[in-house]
């Protein structure tokens, strides 16, 4: 394949091609490659009739297309299908062992690296706990992670990695407070520029991009995108964050902060306060600290929760009392189809988090709001290392996500 450099990246990473730019036959057959793997990665595998139907590209121009990208090892064929008449359709599907990216998830109380395939399977994956993140120990868990994530890797496998993307809070200094963490030590990413830093330890493309939309774009991928084009996204973390999804596609607006979420105020017993500040983990974890109960097993896995009763239950009532609260604020701005909820916690927690909201904005008043379907996420705990992994993948491969193509009727 074809990839030209663009100055917008580095000389190292490779280029988005804009469908709006100026055209060779060079920039053409690489962006009609990506439009390809798109499609077969949104349909889940297709034939060559069916990729020229929805591309408008021509039967042999797509043959030509699929014919170099299963030479490069990006699609495999699938089983044939027999219809009723005429020969079998092969589908093509994307090969998962066709790329891997790394990704990086910089959290207030851990940080995770993982491997990702081409199809977002998690291959490998490693934890590291701290009270707070701070810039030296992060650098340094990204250096040793990478690499002991590189040595299970034979060169053929290592050549196939796309990237590295990060998924991390911006702002990392704010609510210092709140997590118990030395507002002078947290002062000290004010002068850090995480994705340089990285890059100056690895020799792979670095991407940044702010954990809870990493998160959300990983739900709109491999998650309810599929049946929801039309989104807004909580992920509860150590601080409750989100993203919007408008026609499939993520919306980032001027700043690069919509879909926050967390600044929104609601009413709570204690008063109106910012969202962040009711339905945020680190909220359970001051409930549990009252009553004498250890938090931190709520660090070190999100699937290995206990349930703590009352005070699990409390903050469980109290955070789906402030999530109706602010989806229905944004449903009366934005007509979503769905308000997709999940975390850092176990399933069954998300669960009963989605129900509780459920029956909470039962309890509002309603009129002139069409309230959304209330679901949860499908992608889980690993979402916004999932989202920064596929950064470097989208990049390199596929149509960006927040450019649309149109399918021909």
């Amino acid at each position: 394949m074809t990839w030209i450099a663009g100055p917008e990246n580095g000389p190292t990473a490779p280029d988005v091609i804009d469908p709006t730019g100026g055209a060779n036959q060079t920039r053409v057959r690489a962006y009609n490659e990506r439009l390809v793997m798109s499609l077969v990665r949104r349909h889940g595998g297709l034939s060559k009739a069916e990729i020229a139907r929805r591309s408008g590209l021509s039967a042999q121009t797509v043959s030509v297309i699929m014919r170099s990208l299963e030479n490069d090892g990006l699609l495999i064929r699938g089983t044939p299908v027999r219809g009723r008449v005429g020969q079998p359709s092969t589908p093509m599907l994307l090969n998962p062992d066709g790329a891997y990216s790394f990704g990086v998830k910089i959290g207030r109380r851990s940080a995770d690296i993982i491997l990702m395939d081409f199809v977002g399977n998690v291959r490998r994956q490693i934890r590291e706990h701290h009270p707070y993140p701070m810039p030296d120990a992060l650098l340094s868990f990204v250096s040793r992670g990478i690499s002991m994530l590189e040595s299970d890797l034979d060169p053929r496998q290592r050549d196939r990695i796309a990237g590295v993307g990060i998924a991390a809070p911006f702002l990392l200094w704010n609510w210092a407070s709140e997590i118990g963490a030395p507002q002078a030590d947290m002062d000290t990413w004010r002068s850090v520029d995480l994705q340089k830093e990285v890059s100056a330890l690895t020799h792979y493309p670095v991407f940044l991009q702010n954990d809870a939309t990493s998160a959300c774009g990983a739900e709109l991928v491999f998650g309810v995108g599929s049946t929801y084009p039309d989104f807004i996204y909580f992920y509860i973390g150590t601080f409750i964050g989100g993203g919007i999804v408008l026609n499939s596609a993520l919306f980032s607006g001027r700043t690069g902060s919509a879909g926050a979420v967390g600044p929104l105020h609601v009413s709570s017993p204690d008063g109106t306060r910012q969202l962040l500040k009711v339905a945020s983990i680190y909220v359970l974890e001051n409930l549990l600290r009252e009553q004498g109960i250890d938090p931190k097993p709520l660090w070190y896995s999100a699937d290995g929760w206990v349930d703590f009763g009352a005070p699990l239950e409390t903050w469980i009532r109290s955070t789906a009392a402030a999530l109706a609260q602010a989806i229905i604020s944004a449903e009366s701005i934005i007509d979503f189809a769905a308000a997709v909820i999940d975390g850092g916690f176990p399933e069954w927690v998300r669960a009963r988090i989605v129900a509780a909201t459920r029956e909470a904005i039962r309890e509002l008043d309603l009129e002139g709001v069409v309230a959304p379907d209330i679901v949860e996420g499908t992608v889980g705990h690993q979402a916004r290392a999932i989202g920064g992994a596929s950064l470097p993948l989208f990049s390199r491969y596929l149509i960006d996500k927040n450019v649309l193509f149109k399918e021909l009727d």
